[in-house]
């Protein structure tokens, strides 16, 4: 492995953040110094000399800033093969200065993206000279060192300070594989920009923000998370989440999301699904209820509230083990009473955007699907029966249809005055998943009398209506679609059961 000394830097950069004691530190150590535009003058005025990249190639910036280093002077400096008797030859020639280090910063794509920004600001934040730069000396790690973003400011001042500027191989082909993340994700989102309509059948995705987990569903696997987690929640308080905890935390934000600007409404969730979930005037007593769903299920469960909690709800919350508790924001008491766990995540669950689309590993490829952004509302409903549900029921079957929406396949929910009475999950049988679903109410004293059934895909048979009249359910809501739909509306006619149909499944496998 062979060492180089750094004798020559080339500096254009969009954020001048740190980068100040980098340029000093290259001028201590006799180190030539190219740059262009802003960098150029941010360099003047610390009193160093620069050499302008236009006294290289003896062109001016031109086109309003869009070409100022794309010359062969400048990548034929960078691209040169020190060790090859033609490269050295032709740049002799040619009178191509050498160019041992790069450093570049990108212009902000995505930032401006996000910002909400126009296409002509977008499209003039796609930097064409710098992503050259970085792959023309990532590729020539062998001579020369490539630091690609204000990210590695810091560690490239900390190697040259230590070595000064005496560098390894294995120093500059790390900065080369860090540049090809950078040029690599910065073309992944410019992509992704431009083919926002899908048009073309390709996926591209690229996180560069990635944490390494204790482990994965299992402790024999690895595990590790690839996003942004602090642009969706400040974390309070406890350990590091687990794979597992990350998993019902989705599940718990994407089913919250559905409450929004609601009543307090609150879940807890196990496996991705809800085991207990209530709305009520207070987050105390949506808790106390949602609880009262299942309190054998609820113990080591995820628990995601819609509004703040406060010090009577964190109270009765600290009596129960479980692993995370999810609010938009916590009371002061409230915080400190939580806190006397010292595991207990909290969470504080900021207003951040999904992602539009689902991606899950299939075979040996992935499958992508938009996500399910239809809720169902009173005006999809479509009154089914002779018997129609009162405004109660109503506001029953819409609360069961957004539970439902986030339960895992096949499913049925069951509620009563806006509370979860039990669902069944998961089954390979519908009839199975109303079984269950009415065996755990009334294992929790649940009375079924009155209460809503939602069931995610349409009934085949009748026989669901059947057992849930029977239980004593008295109004549905479900897909419709099934050739056999009439059967099951006889039946709800037959026996002044309301059904109303909204034409919209929600298959959650």
């Amino acid at each position: 492995m062979s060492n180089k000394t750094i004798k020559s830097a080339l500096i254009s950069v969009f954020s001048k953040d740190g980068l100040e004691p980098i340029v000093k530190e290259l001028n201590k150590q006799g180190v030539t110094i190219y740059s262009t535009g802003g960098t150029e003058t941010f360099i003047k005025n610390l009193g160093i000399d620069v050499v302008p990249v236009e006294d290289v190639t003896s062109y001016p910036s031109i086109l309003g800033g869009r070409v100022k280093t794309l010359h062969p002077k400048v990548f034929g400096g960078i691209l040169n093969r020190q060790n090859h008797d033609g490269d050295v030859k032709e740049m002799k020639d040619f009178d191509i200065p050498q160019i041992d280090v790069v450093i570049v910063d990108l212009y902000p794509f995505e930032k401006t993206v996000a910002s909400g920004a126009p296409n002509q600001d977008i499209i003039e934040k796609i930097d064409i000279g710098g992503i050259s730069l970085i792959r023309a000396a990532a590729k020539n790690y062998a001579d020369v060192i490539c630091v690609s973003s204000v990210d590695d400011y810091s560690e490239f001042l900390e190697l040259i300070t230590d070595k000064k500027g005496n560098l390894s191989e294995d120093d500059r082909k790390r900065f080369a594989a860090k540049a090809f993340n950078v040029s690599s994700h910065y073309d992944s989102a410019i992509f992704n920009y431009f083919n926002a309509n899908h048009d073309i059948a390709s996926l591209k995705i690229s996180e560069t923000n990635g944490k390494v987990l204790r482990y994965g569903e299992n402790p024999h696997q690895r595990g590790f998370f690839f996003g942004n987690f602090d642009e969706m929640f400040t974390k309070l308080h406890g350990k590091e989440l687990s794979y597992n905890n990350l998993l019902d935390v989705d599940a718990a934000v994407n089913l919250i999301a559905e409450f929004k600007n609601e009543k307090p409404t609150f879940a807890i969730l196990k496996h991705n699904n809800a085991c207990g979930f209530a709305q009520r005037n207070t987050v105390d007593q949506a808790y106390t209820d949602a609880l009262a769903g299942d309190p054998v299920s609820a113990f080591g469960g995820v628990l995601i509230s819609n509004t703040e909690i406060d010090a009577a709800c964190a109270t009765d919350i600290h009596k129960l083990f479980c692993e995370v508790v999810i609010a938009p924001s916590f009371s002061a008491e409230a915080e400190t009473i939580l806190k006397g766990k010292k595991n207990r995540i909290l969470l504080v669950l900021k207003d951040a955007a999904f992602a539009k689309t689902t991606v899950r590993t299939c075979l040996n490829g992935v499958l992508v699907q938009d996500r399910n952004d239809k809720t169902d509302t009173v005006a999809d409903l479509s009154y089914a029966t002779n018997t129609k549900p009162s405004a109660e029921e109503i506001e029953d079957l819409i609360f069961a249809s957004k539970i439902c929406k986030h339960t895992k396949s096949n499913t049925i929910v069951l509620v009563k005055n806006k509370q979860l009475c039990a669902s069944g999950t998961g089954q390979t049988s519908r009839v199975d998943a109303l079984n269950q679903a009415i065996h755990k109410a009334q294992s929790f004293n649940f009375d079924l009398k009155g209460s809503v059934m939602a069931s995610d895909a349409f009934f085949p048979f009748p026989d669901c209506v059947e057992i849930a009249d029977n239980a004593g359910i008295t109004s549905v809501i479900q897909p419709g679609g099934s050739i056999k739909d009439q059967l099951t509306i006889d039946y709800c006619n037959a026996n002044n059961v309301s059904m109303v149909m909204t034409g919209t499944r929600h298959f959650k496998h």
